[in-house]
Order: structure tokens, then C-alpha cells, then sequence
């Protein structure tokens, strides 16, 4: 049994991590009546946590390298810990945001480590063993985090989602210490701090710009100047890139086609899949009135149906071409989001389950191939940075994601003092329009991309495969 007990650790807090994204939205109806913010505001509650993931992954993957893995992933944990119970006493929405984002850098200190740690403990089968397990658990957290928030948030409160983490995060940084040996030290690995900035800076910028810009108008003086800022930095990230010795992100990855359309996919599918999960949310309990725990239950088939679906045929996708899993797994994705826009004044949330069906079979064949894809289709040495890469994308898509659709769906169903059931349902058909359209056309580019099958990795040169 202790021969497992580094893969039970490891495997706690990728859970914690993962289900941090999703254990929110159902408990954002209470935190904007607690803390008395709008829209904009739990925008941010979601979007502190998926920018933060998205911009510390690929450099605290470095930092683990010239530190060790173990020593990063107790950072983490501690990180982690302390963010999450700022965030179960926070007392504005401010203070939530911020220790929001607190939580995401702890989360990406683990979420870079936790495969790396699971590579030098286990070799042969046992490896294979770790890895599916971890991969397993990761699938499961984004379902499991619905209804657990549903639940602590309906029994306890809302505070709740976050302090819950605690004792598990107590009981995890114990294990670690005792389970994992030291880990290896490069300390020539130099960590790309001007890429990690020009990266964070950009990704915050942008979606301030877009959240702001929905709320005060696209004219408005601080959204112009934050994109503006995000596109300079942009420039500016690719500049650094260009000329660093160690870079964050090679830009010569993006010669490659098929590495290209992996990060397409994996910014479509959280864009297309998730990123209208906070909106459906405040519709199923500010609308139809239900709990926190029927709310999250509404939204279980989509996860639900993912995890079977890649649970059944996810080895006999293994002879099937990225394009057709990826690129094709995408745009039912984006059909899935489409079938969500039956939605209307009289709808009840049954009208949510055929959409959210389709969604989670489309992710159920997508997910699994693409970090593998992703991987396959650069060099064995760049594996690491390339399934970072993935990761980073997908997060990236949820939190541009979640401003976007947000955008969209002020903009149809107006002030939020103002706002009838017709109107929110207008709103939400509009995001879901969007949502839609971004995960249909970036399927169809993905297809058109992928020149050829990639040749998917070994099992044991594959053991950076990421979470649905």
C-alpha cells in the first residue's frame, strides 16, 4: 500500500487544483448576493484563477527544473492552502479576486509538477498505473466540482468551497513530505522571467479590456489603454521569445502544423465547452430558482458524458487520426454548445441536457488526445514544454472565454437591474451563439490543419497527458 501513497498525493492535489475551476459557478448566485457585486465581478472570480493557471504553467514548469519538483509542489500546496482560506473569509469581492488569483499561482506551482513528481517514483508498469490514475481523477474533478459545490454551498455556505480545501491541502503537504524523495536539480535551467511577465501582463490586459470594455463601453478610457497594453505585450512576448536563450515558449514550435492546431483545440474547446458555465449557472438559480445542488446537478451530464465516452473508446482512439478526434471532437463541441440555444423564457433546465450531451461526447473524444497529439508532434525534448503548452491554452481559452461570452451576454440582455427571464434568456442564447461559432470554426480549422495522423507517443514517453 505505501508503494501508492505517493500517486494518493499527487493525485489529492491535482484534484484540489482542477476542481477549483469548476466548484465556483455554482456558488456564484451567493457570493454576488454576500459580497454585493455584479457580473464584471464574478467574471473575475473565475477568470483571477484560469489567468493565473495560464500564465504561471510553462515558467514554474522552469522553476521545478532548477529547484526540484518536490520542493515547487510544497510551495504550491502552501500557496494554496493560505489563498484558499483568504478566499473562505474574504469579506469584498476584491479581496475574493485577489486571493483568487493567490490560489491559481499555488495551483500552477502544482499542476507543473505533480507528472514530473509521478515520473521519478514510478518506472515500467507501475508508471503506466500512476498515470492513468492521475488521469483518471484529473477527468473526474470538473464533474465532481459541481455538485460538490452545490452541496457545501446549499448545507454550509459559500465560503465553504474554499475552506473545505484545508485539511485535504494539511493532508497532502504531510504525505509529500514523507512520501517523495528529493528531487533532481538542474541548476542550469534558467527560468524566462521577462516571457512569464510580457505573457501575464497580456493575458490580464486582454481580458480586462474585454471585460471593462462590455461594461463601460468599448470607447472607454481604461479599456482602450488595457488593449492596447495586452496588444503590445503581445508583441512584446514575441520579441522575448524570439531572442532568449532558455524561452518559455519556443517560438519554433509554431512551425509545426499539427502542434498548432493541438493549441487551437485546446483554446477552443474550454472557450466553446465551459466558458458559458458561470452564465447557464446564474440563469438556473436566479431564474428558475433552483439550489445550488440542483444547479449543479443540471450540469452534470456534460461531464458525465465525457468521462464515459473517453472512459469506453478512449484506446480505440489511439488508431484514429487527430483530426478526426481533435479537430472533429471540436466542432461537435461547438454543434453541443449550438443545440444550447433552445433555451428561452419558458424554458425549464431539462431544455440544457440534449447540448450539453452532444458537448460532453465531443470533449470525451477531444480531451484525450491532446497533449499526446500535442507532444507526438515535436521533438522528445520538448514533450514538457509542449504539453505546458496545451494546458496553458486551455486556460487561457477559459478565462478569454468567460470575458468574451460575458460581454456578449450583457450586451443582449442589458443592465442587470433591469433584466427579465426574457432578456437573460436572450443573453444567454447569444453567448451560447458565440460559444458555438469560436468551437465549430476552430474544429474545422484543426481538421483542415492536420496534415497527417500524428503517431501518438509510447506510454512512457507520455506521461504529461493533461486533465479534461
Amino acid at each position: 500500500m505505501r508503494k501508492w501513497l505517493p500517486l494518493f498525493a499527487a493525485c489529492l492535489g491535482t484534484f484540489m487544483l482542477l476542481i477549483d475551476v469548476t466548484i465556483v459557478n455554482v456558488a456564484l448566485p451567493d457570493i454576488a448576493a454576500d459580497l454585493h457585486t455584479g457580473l464584471s465581478g464574478l467574471q473575475w472570480v473565475v477568470d483571477g484563477y484560469a489567468l493565473a493557471l495560464a500564465a504561471l504553467l510553462l515558467v514554474l514548469g522552469s522553476l521545478a527544473d532548477r529547484l526540484g519538483a518536490k520542493r515547487v509542489y510544497l510551495v504550491g500546496l502552501a500557496v494554496f492552502t493560505l489563498a484558499s482560506l483568504a478566499c473562505g473569509l474574504a469579506e469584498s469581492a476584491a479581496v475574493l479576486i485577489a486571493a483568487r488569483a493567490v490560489q491559481g499561482i499555488g495551483g500552477a506551482a502544482m499542476f507543473a509538477t505533480t507528472l514530473s513528481l509521478l515520473h521519478a517514483t514510478y518506472t515500467g508498469r507501475a508508471r503506466g498505473v500512476a498515470f492513468g490514475v492521475w488521469g483518471a481523477v484529473s477527468g473526474a474533478a470538473a464533474g465532481v466540482g459541481v455538485v460538490l459545490g452545490g452541496v457545501l454551498t446549499e448545507a454550509l455556505s459559500w465560503r465553504w468551497i474554499f475552506l473545505v480545501n484545508l485539511p485535504i491541502a494539511l493532508l497532502t503537504i504531510g504525505l509529500t513530505v514523507v512520501v517523495f524523495a528529493p528531487s533532481q536539480r538542474r541548476a542550469d535551467r534558467a527560468v524566462d522571467v521577462p516571457g512569464m511577465l510580457a505573457f501575464a501582463i497580456a493575458a490580464t490586459a486582454l481580458t480586462y479590456g474585454v471585460i471593462r470594455g462590455g461594461e463601460q463601453g468599448w470607447f472607454e478610457g481604461l479599456a482602450v489603454v488595457a488593449l492596447i497594453l495586452g496588444a503590445t505585450s503581445i508583441a512584446a512576448f514575441g520579441w522575448i521569445e524570439s531572442r532568449c536563450a532558455t524561452p518559455m515558449f519556443p517560438l519554433t514550435l509554431l512551425h509545426n502544423r499539427d502542434f498548432c492546431a493541438t493549441l487551437l483545440s485546446a483554446f477552443g474547446q474550454t472557450f466553446a465547452a465551459f466558458a458559458s458555465t458561470p452564465l447557464i449557472s446564474l440563469w438556473l438559480q436566479q431564474q428558475l430558482d433552483l439550489s445550488p445542488l440542483h444547479a449543479g446537478l443540471a450540469l452534470l451530464p456534460m461531464s458525465a458524458t465525457a468521462f464515459l465516452v473517453a472512459g469506453i473508446f478512449g484506446r480505440l482512439l489511439d488508431d484514429v487520426g487527430a483530426r478526426w478526434t481533435i479537430g472533429v471532437g471540436l466542432a461537435a463541441v461547438g454543434v453541443g454548445t449550438g443545440l444550447l440555444t433552445v433555451v428561452d423564457a419558458g424554458s425549464s433546465w431539462v431544455a440544457l441536457i440534449p447540448g450539453l450531451v452532444v458537448i460532453g461526447a465531443g470533449i470525451g473524444v477531444n480531451a484525450p488526445a491532446l497533449v499526446s497529439v500535442g507532444m507526438a508532434a515535436v521533438s522528445p525534448q520538448q514533450g514538457g514544454t509542449a504539453a505546458g503548452a496545451v494546458n496553458t491554452a486551455r486556460q487561457l481559452g477559459l478565462a478569454l472565454g468567460v470575458a468574451v461570452l460575458g460581454t456578449v451576454f450583457r450586451s443582449v440582455a442589458g443592465s442587470e437591474g433591469s433584466m427579465t427571464l426574457s432578456r437573460f434568456a436572450d443573453g444567454l442564447d447569444a453567448a451560447f451563439t458565440v460559444a458555438a461559432a469560436v468551437g465549430i470554426a476552430l474544429g474545422l480549422i484543426a481538421f483542415t490543419l492536420f496534415h497527417r495522423a500524428p503517431t501518438l507517443r509510447a506510454p512512457e514517453q507520455s506521461e504529461q497527458s493533461a486533465a479534461v
